[in-house]
């Protein structure tokens, strides 16, 4: 049996969604999202970013671009943080949910840069600060899983 591994290399269109909510944390994902996907070959003209108003919107939004069949891959960015009422566990968990089912549905990459962090410290330490860049993260996965897919396609 061959053994497929997604590279880190231009596939094609990519699609980024990313919630206002919190945007002091979620430009900087956006950031190191950018970042990979030039690191990748991608030229910026073949990335579109969409702005939504919060975690809770991206699966709608990431629902219309992979209708449009024109993308290699999408990648979903925000953050949630843990209040004092469950308003976290539902927006997370669904979020979650419907970013889940598109990719299966779809067959098509979606990185997930969804932060479910306890604190905003939390949040900026794993929006390029000491915990990683989890933006970086999500589109090198995105990536690396659409050149896979590429490589099943192909035979």
């Amino acid at each position: 049996m061959a053994e497929i591994s997604g590279r880190l290399t231009a596939v094609g269109r990519i699609g980024i969604v990313v919630s206002r909510y919190h945007e002091r944390v979620t430009t900087r994902l956006l950031e190191g999202a950018r970042r990979c996907i030039a690191e990748a070959g991608i030229a910026a003209a073949d990335v579109d970013v969409v702005w939504v108003p919060g975690a809770f919107e991206l699966g709608s939004a990431a629902a219309a671009l992979a209708g449009t069949g024109r993308y290699a891959a999408l990648v979903a960015l925000g953050v949630v943080v843990r209040g004092e009422t469950p308003h976290f566990d539902f927006v997370a968990g669904e979020a979650s949910r419907a970013l889940g089912t598109l990719a299966a549905t779809h067959a098509l990459p979606i990185g997930f840069g969804l932060l479910t962090v306890d604190t905003m410290e939390q949040a900026l330490a794993r929006a390029g600060g000491a915990a990683g860049d989890k933006g970086f993260e999500a589109a090198e996965a995105a990536i690396r899983t659409a050149d896979a897919l590429r490589q099943i396609r192909r035979g």
